[in-house]
């Protein structure tokens, strides 16, 4: 501070039930036990989420000497004035930032973790705020920057975050008080205590400690691997692949590498971090474009099929959130009854490849494609269900086998190839591709659909980029305004022109090789 006349002004930026009053009523006390005149107002608000609120504290760094005159403190922060800026996520930095809250003088104090508006989650395709941007800005702007993952340190503890982000103050040095007086505070509030003190203890740590230079792992990363309870080997294996990645696509390939697992085994998620490598290879700066591959990449490698869809449907996560949204008390009985309704394509694509081959010839023949379909209302909380999902949850070991995995596998070789090239050609056209297997989703008519979407816009806009009859630039925009359609209408209603009175629309019948070949081949 300037003078011991000049008060610390310190904006809490929170979400509603985080507890930011509590952490604005632990300040508040800190600095009275320090003898230091303290002042604190709070706008709680209502606009997005659980309600965005936010807490204005004053306090001079020094007592008053006896009869000094009594300091007046601000009641609202005022943009380009605030020292310290302490949010409990990371769009709720960036609003701090945009409102001129945080400058040369600042510290900020974020989380990096993320809680979508309603906007993010009502879009049709991606439409999250880029992380890596936000991060971006708080860090160019603030004259020191602290983030770190406070959602992952609030679950560990098993606290909230208030006692998180008092931590997280303390351990990055902007308090005038020692952390002894702040942990005194958290045991005289009598509720909560060790958890708060473990959120308080591992949040200090966070912020007081600079990640190892030698490690080059994000501590995103780290963090999301510490939580997958790995085997030390394997983390430490993936840590080694990790470093050396930008810090975004560390923790993409963390979460994708993890996905992968889960999805099938550890070799499957080790070919996951091998094309994860090959795409930075080719892009070795932070981009968008780059981000978005590896997000995509994950989700391709963990396509849905009927193995899948058994297999979540049968884990206890998922009938615990079921009892949970029913309000389920202790005792209650809670049926489950599944809705399927499969059809030859999908009986087909978990056959050995031969065999579906030759099941989707056969179906074609007969006509059946499209018109046969067996309805099932199958009981996963009777032990029958149960066993008949499982027995299919169990088909894992043969996916690799199927039809479907060859076909996915194909159609994922070539994207991946078409990126290698583009990635260091165009950011803009590598953006675009890269966000173009969000038209393949769910399996069935879906799937079918979405693969003719895909094989569409794979001719039109990225085949004659690629071979150069298109100019790269010009051909990013086409591919974003066609994608961005498709996305919009997979069904491609909107821009299907009238019929007039009389007149016979003509119908597309897709045959069965077309049905399976959509996607573009392999080289």
């Amino acid at each position: 501070m300037s003078s011991p006349n000049t008060p610390c002004c310190v904006l809490v930026a929170a979400l509603g039930g985080e507890g930011g009053g509590v952490l604005a009523d632990w300040l508040v006390q800190c600095a009275l036990n320090a003898g230091l005149p303290v002042q604190a107002t709070s706008v709680p608000g209502v606009a997005q989420r659980t309600g965005a609120t936010s807490y204005y504290l004053e306090w001079l760094p020094q007592p008053l000497a006896p009869g000094a005159q009594a300091p007046v403190f601000a009641l609202t922060p005022v943009p380009g004035c605030v020292d310290v800026v302490i949010a409990s996520e990371l769009l709720e930095a960036a609003r701090m930032v945009e409102r001129g809250f945080v400058n040369s003088r600042t510290t900020l104090i974020a989380s990096t973790h993320r809680v979508y508006t309603t906007l993010e989650k009502m879009h049709m395709a991606d439409g999250r705020q880029d992380p890596q941007r936000l991060a971006g800005a708080a860090r160019s702007l603030a004259g020191r920057a602290v983030l770190f993952d406070m959602e992952a340190v609030t679950v560990r503890a098993g606290t909230v975050v208030s006692a998180v982000m008092f931590g997280a103050l303390s351990g990055a040095g902007v308090l005038p008080w020692p952390r002894e007086a702040c942990e005194a505070v958290i045991r005289g509030s009598g509720k909560g205590v060790e958890a708060s003190l473990a959120g308080f203890a591992a949040a200090h740590e966070a912020a007081s400690r600079p990640m190892p230079a030698e490690t080059r792992v994000s501590p995103d990363a780290l963090q999301v691997l510490a939580q997958a309870n790995l085997p030390v080997a394997l983390r430490e294996a993936w840590s080694t692949r990790l470093a050396g990645w930008p810090a975004t696509v560390q923790a993409l390939a963390a979460h994708g590498a993890l996905r992968c697992r889960d999805y099938q085994h550890e070799a499957y998620a080790a070919d996951f971090l091998d094309r994860v490598q090959a795409l930075v290879q080719a892009s070795p700066e932070p981009t968008e474009a780059l981000d978005e591959a590896v997000r995509q990449l994950a989700l391709w490698m963990c396509f849905e099929d009927v193995i899948r869809v058994a297999d979540l449907k049968t884990r206890r996560g998922r009938y615990e959130r079921v009892r949970a949204e029913a309000q389920a008390r202790a005792g209650d009985v809670v049926r489950v009854t599944e809705h399927f309704k499969p059809g030859i394509d999908e009986v087909a694509a978990v056959l050995p490849r031969a065999l579906g081959h030759g099941l989707m010839a056969l179906a074609g023949r007969r006509g059946w494609l499209g018109r046969v379909h067996v309805g099932l209302h199958i009981r996963s909380t009777s032990l029958w269900g149960y066993l008949m999902l499982r027995c299919l949850a169990r088909l894992r070991p043969l996916r690799p086998r199927s039809l479907r995995y060859a076909q996915e596998h194909e159609a994922l070789a070539v994207w991946l190839a078409a990126l290698q090239q583009a990635l260091p050609r165009s950011r803009e056209f590598a953006q675009a591709l890269a966000g173009l297997p969000q038209v393949l989703k769910g399996y069935g008519d879906t799937q079918v659909r979405g693969r003719q979407n895909y094989g569409r816009l794979w001719a039109a806009c990225v085949a004659p980029a690629l071979s150069g009859i298109h100019d790269m630039q010009a051909a990013a925009e086409g591919l974003r305004e066609a994608l961005s359609a498709t996305l919009a209408d997979p069904e491609g209603r909107l821009n299907a022109k009238p019929v007039p009175a009389g007149q016979v629309r003509p119908v597309f019948w897709a045959t069965p090789l077309q049905r399976e070949n959509t996607l573009p081949p392999a080289p």
